[in-house]
């Protein structure tokens, strides 16, 4: 859970979110569209030049898949290049709308059992008492994303008036990295539980095909729900 390597997160400045924006216009969010760099440079207000750099660092940075053909290049966005809109997306929804709520779905999974470990080791533990008010059940509560869900993840950040943030800590041998929380609801057909945690590890095994949620209740009995089983979570509304 908390342990491995930290994933080089992708960054992209407005320039590189103009050219993104552009390229999911014309259709790469769905998949390869064809785009010359001369076509580009005129939407973005700019040079061919120009625009062909902004692609290649998209690509670069893991955001874009790019072929480059002999009349113009083949280009999508991946899925961290619609994450990065999403991302966007998000901080507009916060400007506009009065109320943000992120709703994902998936089913339940069994994880590696490294969450039982983690979660019951003080330095986090305390935080947990302090600031989410609970000393959560051993272990976490994995949910493997729908497709839609996993595009969805990446407004997460937006909501900020629901996230607690867990700092990281290091005892004599290790560092343990920081991780944040946001207060969720998750359901299980008629059965819903409103005092759960998204928790969101700085370093984390899982991709972000995967959920992984804390309480101060067993969720699984709680829910009466076990692996393969359809669970929705909620967040921006306990």
């Amino acid at each position: 859970m908390y342990m491995a390597e930290t994933a080089a997160a992708s960054t992209v400045g407005n320039d590189g979110l103009a050219a993104l924006k552009q390229v999911a216009l014309d259709g790469g969010l769905s998949g390869r569209t064809k785009i010359s760099c001369a076509g580009l440079g005129e939407r973005l207000d700019t040079s061919a030049q120009t625009a062909s750099r902004r692609l290649q660092q998209l690509d670069d940075t893991g955001l874009l898949d790019r072929e480059v053909l002999s009349d113009g290049q083949r280009v999508a966005l991946t899925d961290d290049g619609a994450a990065a809109l999403r991302r966007e997306y998000a901080d507009y929804r916060r400007l506009f709308e009065e109320n943000t709520t992120l709703t994902l779905h998936g089913t339940v999974t069994s994880g590696m059992g490294e969450g039982r470990h983690y979660i019951s080791l003080s330095g986090y533990m305390t935080q947990f008492r302090e600031r989410l008010g609970y000393e959560p059940f051993p272990g976490t509560l994995n949910v493997d994303l729908t497709a839609e869900s996993v595009r969805a993840r990446g407004e997460l950040g937006a909501l900020k008036a629901d996230a607690t943030p867990i700092d990281g800590w290091e005892d004599d041998d290790r560092t343990f990295g920081p991780a944040t929380c946001y207060a969720a609801r998750a359901e299980a057909g008629d059965a819903t539980y409103g005092g759960a945690h998204v928790i969101v590890p700085e370093r984390t095994h899982h991709d972000a095909t995967q959920l992984e949620l804390i309480a101060p209740v067993e969720l699984r009995d709680t829910l009466g729900i076990d692996d393969g089983d359809a669970l929705t979570v909620r967040l921006g509304e306990a």
